[in-house]
């Protein structure tokens, strides 16, 4: 098992991708309901606030680190926080490791008709992936027992929820026993991703550390949302002192 680093009350899991990666294969094959969830700064801010979120949080099995931030702010507080394990990443490398294994994966989120796309991609990107099913976002309360038999029904090894923070970790934490899939991950805009339907800021800014401006850029929506990053500076350098 990996280290876990505090990170303004949150346990986040000192890891590689490779780490990561052979963690959820171990879950896969334990077959006992387990959620992971991938922390960037937006969400370790947020759940400061939400404790319900938090309490999630510390209670998943695997917290990646996901931001350039989250990586930052292990380190500044003293802690070895080898790399950024990306949530899209995260998702990718396990949809190329499922043909070999034949595991099955569901995913469900986004709006209508862009789970579909995605599935279409990763038939492109993965020959032989078994995408289980696939469902949109938009639901009520009272759709809800149907999306849960119609997940359970299709039996995935994998399921990626792409709800949005913090929707996708509280429907998962709420449902992950009944559900029963081994795996369950929030996965956020990665259905958006594949799908073309939102693009990933170019390797270089990734590199550079600066996707949250390329989303930023793409969505001026966000603005509001971004504004948390300066905050999760200066809460994390206040505890370093």
């Amino acid at each position: 098992m990996s280290d876990k680093i505090d990170i303004l009350g949150v346990k986040v899991d000192s890891v590689t991708m490779r780490q990561a990666v052979e963690q959820v294969e171990r879950y896969i094959e334990q077959r006992s309901p387990v959620l992971i969830a991938t922390a960037n700064a937006e969400m370790i801010m947020r759940a400061t606030h939400d404790k319900e979120l938090r309490n999630i949080l510390n209670g998943a099995a695997l917290v990646v680190p996901d931001g350039a931030g989250t990586v930052w702010a292990a380190r500044h507080l003293g802690c070895a926080m080898p790399e950024r394990v990306a949530g899209y990443d995260l998702a990718q490398e396990l949809m190329k490791l499922a043909p070999k294994k034949d595991q099955r994966i569901y995913f469900f989120g986004s709006a209508p008709g862009v789970a579909e796309k995605a599935k279409k991609k990763a038939e492109e990107l993965y020959p032989g992936i078994r995408i289980a099913g696939v469902r949109n976002g938009f639901f009520q309360a009272e759709d809800e027992p149907e999306i849960i038999q119609g997940i359970k029904e299709a039996k995935p090894d994998i399921l990626l929820a792409a709800l949005g923070v913090p929707k996708q970790e509280k429907w998962l934490a709420a449902h992950k026993d009944e559900l029963g899939v081994p795996v369950s991950i929030g996965v956020g805009g990665t259905l958006d991703v594949m799908a073309g339907v939102m693009k990933r800021a170019p390797r270089w800014m990734q590199e550079a550390k600066l996707e949250w401006l390329f989303r930023g850029m793409l969505q001026p929506k966000r603005a509001g949302r971004l504004a948390v990053l300066p905050k999760f500076v200066w809460k994390v350098l206040r505890k370093s002192r």
